[in-house]
């Protein structure tokens, strides 16, 4: 067929400089300020200008344009690279209409190649099969996930294996259960209403998302346990569990205007679940034929990832840790130091193990230019600045690992926190005095540093770049948006705000008496400073993490805030931590799933259900666990139990509580204490955002858009215990396909880069599980001593070997 062509012709300075009617935005500014605070958005090309119809590129394209219930094909892989986002783009005469409004697509490619663009509001979602299944996964998952989580060696069993394992079980259950009607006080259901959709699909893998990640607050009642000789009873366990879980949810309802309806809250993370739950059930049972389908490449991935991961997971691990250069020279200190992965900084961009690479998060999500500012801040921060520091012997240095989370005396012995608490668990000052002062390796005081920087960053940027939006989405409701996936979900009825007040209500009532009932050392003004803390944080951290996958995290600032409130009261600040840190944090993995519930066009009242359930049942659960296994696991949390559960994450948090809550942060970065300079970080964050502001302002298609400072140091949150080799093939991995692949092939990366993530993801997950349940668990494990596995381990990178070694105590002679 003849293409149309308009009477309307526009060039690239006309067609960039017109008014723009995005709903996004004022009617009143230009496209390019418009969008430029949306560095997913290319300036650089025009809304489409393509001259045929979506009929006609139906016609000449290899994929066909159906909705998702009829084809057997993805709508999302029909868009060709003439699209918005792509690599290239026809500017021939083009309709007005059609240049300056998606009416039936999402703009952002990501979005196209993971979610279809229709709806069918006619399929059931609250059915028996949601609840049944749903219900088995949430409290499988946590439980496993919680009862291995203490051990060392440790297995997580990832969401998206649930999600795996949720589609042939609802297909059973499709075939199991009788189609009978039945008729309830007027209400008709069925156990079995029809074929099981991908929308059911979507309810149960955000109830493995909700559960997946462990129950924070258990983490305290080991610490009160094993280190501070206290017995918390199961309904103080319960009750603060509950509050510090499902807090989150308020923020989340509050937050949803901004972070969820708007299209250019892209949530990259949330894509890859989408493009999974359409890939897996669009196929079910069918037969492709004029090309691989994205059910049988994922398939052939995920296998080939599970086998493969055996090679570098267990038979030559030396593959993982590819510190080559380590092994030409394993006794060269400074050798080690530049290019080893374990203590060093991990010069270098080869590992063969997935796991290492996407150590991160997969770089296949990552928009490429979040992944560079990332890099670029890593490369200057930690392979320039840190071994300047360290061979320089700044601040005793040398005495230690350049990389690595532990803290050391003043003998380069990692601390003893028992030697600076009574028989009680508290800090004593006397027995600090007489033992050392907590000294940091090079790398630690830089992660503090960073992270300090993320913080007065964070809102900088936000203020910057988002003030006007913020303003203007809350005074909006769904039916101002004119993105396709939100008028789709003005079908269904929104989630009242007074549930998701009422669920606040509860949760803070549960955690008030908590806290009052049992002598916690957290009082009531304290629960709702943290909580204020985390409140804050929740919108500007959601836009860096909407946007870009990054996920800024508070931790460190609610642990400096809580040991200056409520100072030598190791378990006042922990709970601090808890209700600061993870309130925030919960909110944000909430709004992950509510995205893809508006991707997925879930009903928001049954995904609130869904995600409120999921999460309670996990309280319960994760909490009865822990109590079993104190009871029935011999000298369970200790160094010497005999089958691995010595809680290593718990020791850290422990340690960490008497490093904020007893030393104290006043000990650490007060004027005159010797890591005062971190402080500086605060101030280096506030003020870096502004001139890649004004520049980006002053040259809108330049490059600067793209610099976010934000993402550059919270991109660095994970070091310690991640190094160099985390960062650079993170960074090596996503040029190839979120820069390369995109740009040259894009029909490629369109139809199969979400799934690949997938794939990989999911096969180095089952593959951990095969090789902890089939070879390290049974009877003490099987043991491959050869050189591949040892290899890099014979070296002083592996060892932590600092580059001196002290014969008498070093640093100052007196502290307190």
């Amino acid at each position: 067929m003849e293409a149309k062509t308009s009477s309307y012709t526009l060039n690239i300075p006309t067609l960039l400089r017109r008014r723009n009617s995005s709903p996004d935005v004022p009617e009143d500014v230009d496209y390019i300020m418009s969008h430029l605070n949306d560095p997913n958005w290319d300036l650089s090309q025009p809304p489409t200008a393509s001259t045929e119809t979506f009929a006609e590129k139906a016609q000449t394209s290899s994929w066909t344009d159906h909705s998702y219930h009829e084809t057997e094909t993805e709508t999302a892989s029909q868009f060709d690279s003439t699209r918005i986002g792509s690599s290239k783009v026809d500017l021939r005469e083009a309709k007005v209409e059609e240049v300056n409004e998606y009416r039936s697509e999402s703009p952002y490619a990501e979005v196209r190649a993971a979610v279809p663009n229709t709806d069918d509001p006619s399929i059931p979602v609250n059915t028996f099969r949601v609840w049944f299944l749903g219900i088995i996964v949430s409290v499988v998952l946590s439980g496993l996930n919680h009862f291995f989580l203490p051990r060392w060696p440790s297995v997580a069993i990832s969401a998206l294996i649930a999600q795996l394992i949720a589609l042939p079980a609802g297909k059973f259950l499709e075939w199991l259960l009788p189609t009978r009607q039945f008729n309830t006080l007027g209400f008709r259901w069925s156990l079995n209403p029809g074929p099981f959709s991908v929308k059911e699909h979507a309810v149960i893998t955000i109830m493995a998302n909700a559960v997946y990640t462990d129950v924070y607050s258990t983490s305290i009642f080991a610490a009160q346990r094993v280190w501070y000789n206290e017995r918390p009873t199961v309904g103080y366990e319960i009750l603060l569990t509950l509050s510090s879980q499902l807090i989150g949810y308020a923020w989340a309802g509050i937050a949803r205007q901004l972070l969820v309806w708007p299209s250019s809250m892209i949530w990259p993370s949330a894509l890859v679940s989408c493009a999974l739950l359409n890939t897996l059930n669009r196929n079910w049972g069918k037969v492709e034929t004029k090309h691989i389908s994205r059910e049988k490449f994922f398939l052939l991935v995920a296998v080939g990832s599970t086998l493969y991961y055996f090679i570098p997971g267990f038979l030559f691990t030396g593959l993982s840790v590819f510190s080559w250069v380590c092994w030409i020279a394993p006794q060269n200190q400074t050798i080690n130091t530049l290019f080893g992965y374990n203590t060093g900084l991990g010069l270098g961009f080869l590992t063969f193990d997935w796991s290492m690479i996407s150590w991160l998060g997969s770089p296949l999500v990552s928009p490429w230019w979040t992944e560079a500012n990332v890099f670029v801040a890593f490369v200057i921060i930690y392979w320039i600045i840190a071994p300047i520091m360290y061979f320089r012997n700044v601040l005793f240095s040398k005495y230690f690992p350049i990389s690595t989370s532990s803290a050391f005396d003043n003998m380069g012995m990692p601390y003893d926190i028992t030697a600076v608490v009574d028989d009680n668990g508290l800090f004593d000052v006397e027995k600090y005095k007489a033992y050392s002062p907590l000294f940091m390796p090079t790398n630690l005081q830089l992660a503090y540093g960073t992270q300090f920087a993320m913080i007065t960053a964070v809102v900088v940027h936000t203020f910057l770049w988002y003030r006007h939006d913020i303003v203007r989405q809350f005074r909006r409701s769904l039916r101002d948006e004119k993105d396709i996936h939100s008028r789709l979900m003005q079908a269904y009825p929104e989630v009242p705000a007074w549930w998701y007040g009422a669920l606040f209500i509860i949760a803070f009532v549960f955690g008030v008496v908590a806290i009052e009932v049992y002598p916690s050392q957290f009082p009531i003004w304290a629960l709702i400073l943290s909580l204020v803390l985390g409140f804050v944080f929740v919108i500007p951290v959601g836009i860096i993490r909407a946007i870009t996958n990054q996920l800024p995290a508070i931790n460190v600032l609610a642990e400096f805030v809580g040991g200056y409130a409520l100072p030598g009261r190791p378990v006042g600040v922990m709970m601090f931590k808890t209700f600061g840190f993870v309130s925030m944090y919960q909110s944000l993995f909430f709004l992950n799933d509510l995205k893809i519930g508006h991707y997925m066009k879930i009903p928001p009242r049954m995904m609130f259900m869904a995600q409120v359930v999921a999460s309670t049942l996990a309280c319960f659960v994760c909490v009865g666990v822990q109590e079993w296994q104190f009871s029935h696991i011999e000298d369970f949390c200790l160094p010497t139990q005999k089958d691995g559960f010595i809680c290593n994450d718990i020791q850290t948090f422990a340690t960490a509580s008497i490093i904020w809550g007893g030393i104290g942060p006043q000990r650490l970065f007060s004027p005159g204490a010797m890591y005062n300079y971190v402080l500086y970080f605060f101030l280096i964050g506030a003020i870096l955002p502004i001139p890649f502001y004004l520049l980006a302002v002053r040259y809108p298609t330049s490059f600067w858009r793209y610099v976010n400072i934000p993402v550059c140091f919270s991109g660095l949150a994970q070091l310690p215990p991640a190094t160099g080799i985390s960062y650079s093939s993170f960074a090596m991995v996503g040029a190839f396909f979120q820069w390369f692949m995109r740009r040259y092939h894009f029909r490629w990366w369109l139809r199969f880069n979400y799934i690949l993530s997938a794939g990989l993801d999911i096969g180095v997950s089952v593959g951990m599980l095969l090789v902890f349940f089939c070879l390290q668990y049974p009877k003490g494990g099987v043991q491959l001593n050869w050189w591949g596995n040892t290899v890099w381990q014979n070296t002083f990178d592996a060892m932590g070997m600092p580059a001196l070694v002290a014969s008498e105590p070093f640093g100052p002679q007196v502290w307190a």
